[in-house]
């Protein structure tokens, strides 16, 4: 009983502690749910949007291989393995926190991922859609239909809408998020995470591991419409 006292006593004199709550593990849980709620609802929105995307390929599946085939594979495998990374160092990040290392680690790994996460916005607007505006396959912007694509080429810019909408998303998705990580990285290089408070930490981490899940769905998805292969050169 009073190894229990003693425990509660010390996760009530962290300064991050509620009082609306007994101890640290509940004030924890109380957050996590919260986050999961809110990725719930996320993943209905996403999950409404990849399930049109599934009818509408279905229905239109020359058109959209077509399309699919015209993104550049390379580069999407590229930042599927960019953002894969990010969550390693996500992960590394939280353990860090869960095992008592101090802020500056905790602080490395938050910036690489922050790292990580530029690079992967950098190929997708620097390289991915400035060559799309370059080769008129942005719809509403001069979308120029080729005639080698034949009957099903009038349904292409369909694809290219899904597409554009879909990664755009995704995309504010880690705008939001990066300086997220930022606000936490500045909290962690001030020693305020440690093994008994790291929930901020770790709701952040959930975030950023729902956006990287989006994008592995994404990428086959957009990328690999029809079979295609990574081995594919060029576009």
């Amino acid at each position: 009983m009073g190894d229990m006292a003693t425990h509660n006593a010390h996760h009530a004199q962290h300064e991050a502690f509620q009082h609306q709550f007994e101890d640290m593990e509940q004030q924890r849980g109380a957050g996590t749910f919260g986050m999961w709620v809110f990725l719930a609802q996320e993943i209905m929105f996403f999950g409404g949007i990849f399930a049109a995307y599934i009818v509408y390929r279905a229905l239109y599946h020359d058109s959209f291989e077509i399309g699919s085939n015209l993104l550049n594979v390379k580069f999407g495998a590229a930042n599927t393995v960019v953002l894969i990374a990010s969550s390693l160092t996500m992960a590394l990040a939280i353990h860090a926190a869960q095992i008592g290392k101090k802020g500056k680690t905790q602080v490395m790994y938050l910036l690489l991922t922050v790292l990580l996460g530029v690079i992967f916005l950098a190929v997708k607007f620097t390289f991915e859609w400035t060559a799309d505006y370059h080769e008129h396959l942005i719809p509403g912007f001069g979308f120029v239909v080729r005639p080698e694509w034949g009957h099903s080429g009038y349904h292409v810019p369909m694809f290219f809408s899904f597409y554009f909408f879909m990664t755009g998303l995704h995309a504010l998705h880690m705008i939001v998020g990066i300086p997220i990580i930022l606000v936490i990285a500045t909290m962690a290089w001030r020693n305020r995470f440690n093994e008994v408070y790291y929930a901020p930490l770790e709701m952040v981490g959930l975030y950023w591991h729902f956006v990287d899940i989006v994008w592995i769905f994404l990428f086959p998805l957009l990328y690999l419409v029809g079979g295609r292969y990574l081995s594919i050169g060029g576009h």
